[in-house]
């Protein structure tokens, strides 16, 4: 539908989103990792992903695949990913939407809230479909969460996007990310569950919406009442210079 490229909202609180760069550097360690594993690849998948059916003790893994407790997999699954697109897509929204995110709650905080997006997620994904035996993998659950925090934090920010894969618009926050919020419901209930958890990023959105509050410092408003402007764009305005007066002739010039 559309690729975020750049939002132009600079940051108040803190000097840098390490934790967002973190998770981003933490994920595509990760994937390569298991990419250059080649078939071990889809071992991780199931001993790291989250499987509704194991997570409700309607089945159980193989000793081989039995790596970590199962409650584990509601976190450890939001760091595996199958494809370079899968990757590719989920760290573009968060390296653009994550960094505000960041800011308006501080470290420790978003390390905190993404991680409760993603276990909501999967939470969401295996009361759905808890016979499930497919793991579940990928970050979008967490980074929905995200989305919805800054959608709610800067709705009339402007950010570049590519529409349609071709298109690049600069519009406010509010239409691209309302309607990718909106998109997510309309296919949960149309589609149910295929290869996309559309549950799962619904449960991410829920759970960023009802914690951002709690969440973010007490002095960061909502819906941008007072909007951060990019030091790049602030003018200082210099006092009016008056020209130097000219000296007085006898013709009066």
């Amino acid at each position: 539908m559309f690729i975020p490229l750049y939002d132009a909202n600079s940051l108040k609180y803190i000097k840098r989103q390490y934790v967002t760069l973190s998770l981003i550097g933490l994920n595509v360690l990760i994937f390569a990792l298991t990419s250059l594993a080649g078939a071990d690849s889809k071992t991780a998948s199931i001993g790291f992903g989250y499987i509704p059916s194991v997570a409700h003790h309607m089945t159980v893994l193989p000793d081989q695949y039995d790596f970590v407790p199962t409650y584990f997999t509601y976190i450890t699954y939001a760091f595996l990913h199958a494809d370079l697109w899968h990757i590719g897509g989920n760290m573009i929204f968060l390296w653009v939407f994550g960094d505000n995110v960041e800011d308006a709650m501080g470290h420790i905080k978003f390390l905190i809230f993404y991680l409760l997006c993603a276990a909501a997620s999967a939470f969401m994904h295996g009361a759905l479909d808890p016979q499930s035996e497919g793991p579940l993998i990928g970050a979008s659950g967490a980074i929905a969460g995200v989305v919805a925090a800054y959608l709610l934090l800067h709705p009339r920010v402007r950010v570049w996007v590519l529409a349609f894969g071709r298109i690049p618009l600069r519009i406010p926050a509010l239409y691209p990310l309302a309607l990718w919020v909106g998109l997510q419901f309309v296919m949960l209930v149309t589609h149910g569950e295929d290869r996309i958890s559309w549950s799962g990023h619904v449960g991410g959105i829920i759970a960023g919406a009802l914690l951002l509050v709690p969440f973010k410092r007490r002095s960061v408003p909502l819906f941008d009442r007072a909007i951060v402007s990019p030091r790049a764009v602030i003018v200082e305005k210099e006092p009016p210079q008056t020209p130097p007066e000219m000296p007085s002739t006898r013709w009066g010039r």
